[in-house]
């Protein structure tokens, strides 16, 4: 299994707008694609996983993630905002790069631990935040990942 199978180009975005936290979490979740209502909920338990603690990891890197029915298969989306915007993250950095993760409550393929586990093991590459940042297109955020082999 590699993290290139996860994503897709429709849902990468390389110039969020948002400016808070509820704002990325809400473009974030628009790149799934889902309806109004479905957005909405999955928008409650994001937050709510939020505030259990902070997905921000460290390096710039928040890994917002949740189970929910609004979806019947994982579902992962990327998004970068060059500026950065406070997420609370575990450093006290900005966080620029947000790898969204979103499963059912039940799967069958258990995929949600392993793909969580490896966007952990992709954040700590060492040339990673500079690599995010000169990218230019959703195309060269799929060869990046294909690179990495993660």
């Amino acid at each position: 299994m590699e993290l290139r199978e996860f994503f897709s180009e429709e849902a990468v975005q390389l110039n969020l707008e948002g400016t808070t936290k509820d704002d990325v979490l809400k473009e974030l979740i628009g790149l799934l694609g889902l309806d109004d209502k479905n957005e909405q909920m999955l928008f409650k338990m994001l937050k709510r996983r939020e505030n259990l603690g902070s997905t921000g990891i460290g390096r710039g890197i928040a890994i917002p993630h949740c189970r929910s029915l609004v979806v019947s298969k994982l579902r992962v989306a990327f998004g970068r905002k060059k500026d950065g915007i406070d997420f609370k993250a575990m450093d006290g950095q900005p966080v620029h790069f947000f790898f969204l993760i979103v499963a059912p409550p039940l799967e069958v393929s258990n995929q949600y631990l392993p793909v969580l586990g490896k966007i952990a093991q992709f954040s700590k590459e060492p040339d990673l935040p500079d690599r995010l940042l000169a990218l230019n297109t959703p195309v060269e955020f799929m060869k990046l990942l294909d690179e990495k082999g993660i």
